[in-house]
């Protein structure tokens, strides 16, 4: 019967019905189908949804920090974000690894296991190139690293390693070390192949050049906190209020905290000869009157008016005015 009916088959179809020759609960029975899911029993889902979907949350958090971090570090603009987050075994990731690689092997720690980073060799060339000073430009022949690339690869890897820290924060307190760096993906066996392993994939742009960083997270080392990894579980933590304990610290520490405060008597532009020709009671002229208020500045922003004068003989300044917005000093 085709999916669309024409007016005859209804008028029979309404017909049948009424003589009784077809029963409602027949039709009913044969439209039923059986809903059958697929599972393979090669690769059995080991993370559900919502832990995949905390895993991205954390690593979104981490691509921000690293974003921010490798701007300073390589002195350039750098874009980073989350492309994917599966669980595959640990074969398939083991395959699809370029040679030659750049595959950080990092302890976990507290949890049992390791966990790698691989970044791609564009990338990893790009960031020695410009920790050594150079444009990093795209290395475009293929070739192995020397033995100084992988000294100050692995000094960027370590400060890299120390940002999971923070992200992890919610989840548990991680203490992570690198413990080498592989370029062969055959010496970089943490797990057995059919392991299943989540698959965190960011895509990373320095300057023109892009590549990917894949950090490889195995089952086994997730298992004791994978109860742990649940978006609710993770919103409830980070909206926790802050006790009155807790404001009260904040509040002792923001009061001894040091600023600059600086009051500005007034400006003036003279030429470089003028300046080098300064002699001891030359006068240079301001564009602040006596009687005007001058501009008292506290950190980077313009906070108050005052007077200038003297108390006991040292210079001072009497506070006259406040400027509420605190405005910016380049507005």
């Amino acid at each position: 019967m085709s999916d669309v009916l024409s007016q005859n088959e209804i008028d029979e179809l309404l017909q049948a019905l009424s003589t009784g020759e077809v029963d409602v609960k027949e039709i009913k029975e044969e439209t039923i189908e059986k809903k059958i899911k697929k599972y393979d029993f090669r690769r059995p889902d080991k993370f559900a949804k919502d832990q995949l979907r905390t895993l991205q949350i954390i690593h979104e958090n981490f691509s921000r920090l690293l974003n921010t971090f490798l701007s300073g570090y390589l002195r350039t603009l750098i874009q980073i974000e989350v492309l994917s987050v599966e669980q595959l075994t640990y074969h398939e990731f083991s395959n699809s690894i370029s040679d030659p690689a750049v595959l950080g092997i990092i302890d976990f720690e507290p949890l049992s296991g390791q966990i790698i980073m691989d970044v791609s060799t564009d990338i990893a060339f790009t960031m020695i190139e410009r920790v050594l000073g150079g444009n990093g430009r795209i290395l475009k022949e293929s070739r192995t690293f020397t033995e100084i690339e992988l000294t100050l690869l692995k000094r960027v890897l370590i400060k890299i390693n120390k940002l999971l820290v923070e992200c992890w924060e919610n989840i548990i307190t991680l203490n992570p070390s690198l413990e080498k760096i592989e370029t062969n993906s055959q010496f970089a066996q943490i797990v057995s192949p059919n392991e299943t392993i989540a698959l965190i994939t960011l895509s990373i742009k320095i300057s023109e050049v892009e590549g990917l960083i894949n950090i490889c997270i195995p089952h086994f080392v997730l298992e004791p906190i994978v109860q742990k990894l649940n978006t609710k579980l993770w919103f409830s933590s980070n909206s926790k209020e802050i006790t009155s304990i807790e404001k009260d610290a904040i509040k002792v520490g923001l009061e001894k905290t040091f600023v600059n405060v600086k009051a500005v008597i007034g400006e003036s532009n003279i030429t470089v000869s003028d300046f080098l020709n300064l002699q001891v009671g030359d006068v240079i002229q301001l564009d602040k009157k006596v009687h005007e208020d001058i501009t008292v500045i506290v950190g980077e922003q313009r906070k108050f008016l005052a007077k200038p004068g003297t108390k006991k003989k040292k210079i001072a300044i009497k506070i006259t005015d406040l400027i509420e917005e605190g405005d910016d000093l380049n507005g």
